[in-house]
C-alpha cells in the first residue's frame, strides 16, 4: 500500500514546518518553551491540515522523550490506562490524543490523575472549541494554543515542495493555474497534497499539467469516494448534522447525498439522526425521536438504494422541526454537579424498605404516593438534601416545552418558577 503524499512530505524538523509562526517559528511561544526543555500539557486547537499532529511529533523529538499516540475515534479508557502504565518508568512521556473532542467525559476523566502527577504530558489535538468539548478540570491543567488556516504564501511553499518531490521521481508538474487548487485546499495542507496526488495518479506519462479545470474535474470525480474512517468522512457528517440543527433541509439533503454517493453506510447516518433527534430537537418535538428510530429500523430492513428515500424523509423532517437542547443541557448540568459533589445519599423517604431492618432504620418513612393525591401529585423533595432545590432542566421557548413549563409551574409553584 503506497504511502500518501501528505505523509511522505510530513516535516521532520522545525525548519521544514510551514505556517504557525506565532507558535513554532523561531520566536514562537512553543519554541521558546522547548528551549527550556519544558512543556505543559497542551491543547492544539485549529482546522484540519494545519500541523497539529506534526507539531506534537516534533515536540517529542526535541525533548527526546517517549511518544505515545492515540486517536479518540477508536481509543478507550483501557488504552489510556495502558499507555499511562507504560509511561511510569520514564521521567516524563508525551501522550498525543488526536481528536480529543471525541473523548467522552469519563474518558477525559481517566487522564486527570496522570496529567496532575506529571506521569504524562498530554498534547491534545482538536478542531472544536476546547471550552465546550474538554472537561473543565482537564482544560484548566492545559495550555491552549490556536492554529490558523494556512495562507496563500504557506500553500505556495507546500506546492513547491510537492513539485520538487515529484521531480525527484522524474515526474514534472506544470502548474498553469493555482486558484482552484488553493480554493479546494481551504488552508489545509493535507487536502492540497491529496488533490495534487490525485492529479498525478490520474495522469498518463510523466508530465502533469495542472489547471483550474483539471482540479475541478478531479475533485468532482474522486472526492466523492472519501475514506469512511478518515477526516473527510467526519467533515461531511459534521456538515450534515449542523445543517439539520440549523433547520436547513436543503443543505441537509445535499450533505446526505454526498455521503451516500461516497459509499457511506446508511445505518451510520440513521444512527446519527437518532442522536440528533434527542440532542437538538428533544421535547420541542418528541415525535422526532420516534421517527428517527423508525428510520433506523426501516433502513436496516430494506437496505440501499431504497433506504436513501427513508433517510431523506427523516432528514427533512428533523431539519424542519422546532429545536431544543434543553434535555441535553439538563443531563450535562446534572453530570457536572455529580462530579463536584460526589455520591450524595439517597433521602430515606425515597428508599425501598423490603425488610424489617430497613423499616426500623426509617427507610421509606414519610414517602407520599403521588397517585393517592389530587392530580396524581404531591409536593415532596426528591433530591439529596445537600442540593435541594437545584434546577437542571430549563424548558426551551417552543410550544411543546411551554406546555411542560406551565404544567410544572402549576404543580410546583415557586420551586419551578422558570
Amino acid at each position: 500500500m503506497s504511502i500518501p503524499l501528505a505523509e511522505q512530505l510530513r516535516p521532520t524538523t522545525w525548519e521544514e514546518f510551514v505556517g504557525q509562526e506565532h507558535l513554532v517559528g523561531k520566536n514562537g511561544v512553543i519554541r521558546k518553551l522547548l528551549a527550556s526543555k519544558t512543556l505543559p500539557s497542551t491543547i492544539l486547537w485549529g482546522p484540519p491540515g494545519t500541523g497539529k499532529t506534526t507539531i506534537a511529533g516534533l515536540i517529542a523529538d526535541e525533548l527526546q522523550v517517549p511518544f505515545f499516540k492515540l486517536n479518540a475515534i477508536d481509543a478507550g479508557v483501557k488504552d489510556i490506562r495502558s499507555i499511562i502504565q507504560k509511561a511510569q518508568p520514564y521521567k516524563t512521556a508525551i501522550l498525543f490524543l488526536d481528536e480529543i473532542h471525541r473523548f467522552s467525559k469519563s474518558q477525559q476523566d481517566s487522564l486527570l490523575h496522570a496529567v496532575e502527577k506529571g506521569t504524562i504530558t498530554m498534547i491534545g489535538a482538536t478542531t472544536e472549541n476546547p471550552s465546550f468539548e474538554i472537561i473543565s478540570p482537564l482544560l484548566s491543567r492545559c495550555q491552549v494554543y490556536v492554529l490558523k488556516p494556512l495562507d496563500i504564501s504557506d500553500l505556495e511553499k507546500l506546492l513547491q515542495r510537492a513539485i520538487d518531490f515529484y521531480l525527484s521521481k522524474n515526474i514534472s508538474l506544470d502548474i498553469q493555474e493555482k486558484e482552484a487548487l488553493f480554493t479546494y485546499s481551504g488552508g489545509d495542507a493535507r487536502k492540497l497534497y491529496n488533490v495534487v496526488e490525485l492529479l498525478v495518479d490520474s495522469s498518463d506519462g510523466n508530465a502533469v499539467v495542472i489547471t483550474n479545470d483539471s482540479v475541478e474535474e478531479i475533485v468532482k470525480q474522486k472526492f466523492l469516494l472519501y475514506d469512511k474512517q478518515g477526516e473527510y468522512h467526519y467533515d461531511l457528517i459534521s456538515a450534515f448534522i449542523k445543517s439539520v440543527r440549523n433547520s436547513d433541509p436543503n443543505a441537509a439533503i445535499y450533505w446526505m447525498a454526498r455521503m451516500l454517493e461516497g459509499g457511506e453506510d446508511p445505518l451510520f447516518i440513521a444512527r446519527r439522526m437518532i442522536i440528533l433527534a434527542s440532542e437538538d430537537i428533544g421535547l420541542a418535538n418528541p415525535n422526532a425521536l420516534l421517527l428517527a428510530n423508525a428510520c433506523f429500523d426501516a433502513v436496516h430492513k430494506i437496505g440501499m438504494p431504497e433506504a436513501r428515500i427513508v433517510l431523506a424523509e427523516c432528514a427533512v423532517y428533523l431539519a424542519s422541526s422546532p429545536k431544543s437542547n434543553a434535555s441535553y443541557m439538563a443531563i450535562e448540568r446534572a453530570t457536572e454537579l455529580i462530579h463536584q459533589t460526589g455520591n450524595l445519599s439517597v433521602p430515606l423517604h425515597l428508599r425501598n424498605a423490603p425488610t424489617q431492618l430497613m423499616r426500623s432504620l426509617n427507610y421509606h418513612k414519610g414517602y407520599k404516593y403521588p397517585h393517592d393525591f389530587p392530580n396524581h401529585f404531591i409536593e415532596q423533595e426528591c433530591l439529596p438534601t445537600e442540593i435541594s432545590g437545584t434546577t437542571f432542566y430549563f424548558p426551551a421557548d417552543n410550544s411543546k416545552e411551554n406546555e411542560l413549563k406551565n404544567y410544572l409551574k402549576k404543580l410546583w409553584k415557586d420551586k419551578y418558577n422558570f
